[in-house]
């Protein structure tokens, strides 16, 4: 376990370009982790789930996400976090340029180690 105290600066951390539309920052501790993620408008991020529990904070742009099988649309805006619990499917759609703050508990090991193949892909644009 580490116990020692960090400080890091967004500018100074490698960005990671993980297709043509989509791009990340990622700052990780022993059990959270914070990404800055960066989307062209256009840019989907496939349906998937993941243990892990998720917030998603707008600090730019516009997501409109599918949640669960049913499927539920919500849009998220600049100034609003979005909670998604353990576990729950979810599709996002960058409706314009977006960055956005996620924070996810415990940290994503298949972010950490690249194997999130699903993301490495270039995904077709919505129309």
């Amino acid at each position: 376990m580490n116990d020692r105290v960090t400080l890091h600066r967004w500018e100074n951390l490698p960005l990671e370009e993980l297709n043509p539309k989509l791009g990340r920052r990622l700052v990780s501790g022993n059990r959270v982790m914070l990404a800055h993620v960066y989307l062209k408008a256009g840019c989907i991020v496939p349906m998937h789930k993941h243990d892990n529990e998720q917030l998603t904070y707008i600090l730019d742009g516009a997501l409109e996400f599918t949640i669960g099988n049913s499927p539920t649309k919500v849009v998220v805006r600049s100034g609003e976090v979005l909670h998604i619990p353990s576990n729950v499917p979810h599709q996002a759609v960058a409706l314009e340029d977006t960055l956005d703050v996620d924070v996810f508990s415990p940290p994503r090991e298949d972010w950490l180690s690249g194997t999130d193949a699903y993301l490495r892909q270039a995904v077709p644009e919505q129309t």
